[in-house]
């Protein structure tokens, strides 16, 4: 089990990580490049807020699928659900203490600029 903390600590989040990260991940999509996280994904069951819900905004843009979440207080990044797969939640590795971001090498990056269901 990883807690998760945006800057302030207003958010946390429990969640249900299994030994090793199966993915890491960054996104070259209008909204993923300019926030620049290095992220990974877990089932929904496996991600859960513990503290702060009610401090947490919600951005969606385009088709209003995926959800973006940040903390209304320091701003930062948490969580999403994308729109590929609701049904996971992708989390800012940025905001798990014991995780440096910047030792990871080789991180795989999702093709959000082109993504699939905008090639109807």
């Amino acid at each position: 089990m990883k807690k998760l903390k945006c800057h302030c600590g207003t958010v946390e989040a429990e969640i249900n990580l299994p030994g090793n990260l199966e993915k890491v991940l960054r996104c070259n999509c209008s909204l993923c490049k300019r926030k620049g996280a290095v992220m990974s994904m877990v089932k929904n069951d496996d991600f859960k807020i513990i503290k702060g819900e009610d401090k947490l905004s919600l951005y969606q843009f385009h088709t209003k699928v995926a959800k973006h979440y940040f903390c209304s207080m320091c701003g930062i990044y948490t969580h999403h659900n994308p729109r590929i797969n609701p049904a996971m939640t992708g989390f800012n590795l940025g905001c798990i203490e014991d995780i440096d971001t910047f030792k990871f090498k080789d991180i795989l990056i999702n093709d959000g600029r082109n993504h699939p269901l905008d090639k109807k």
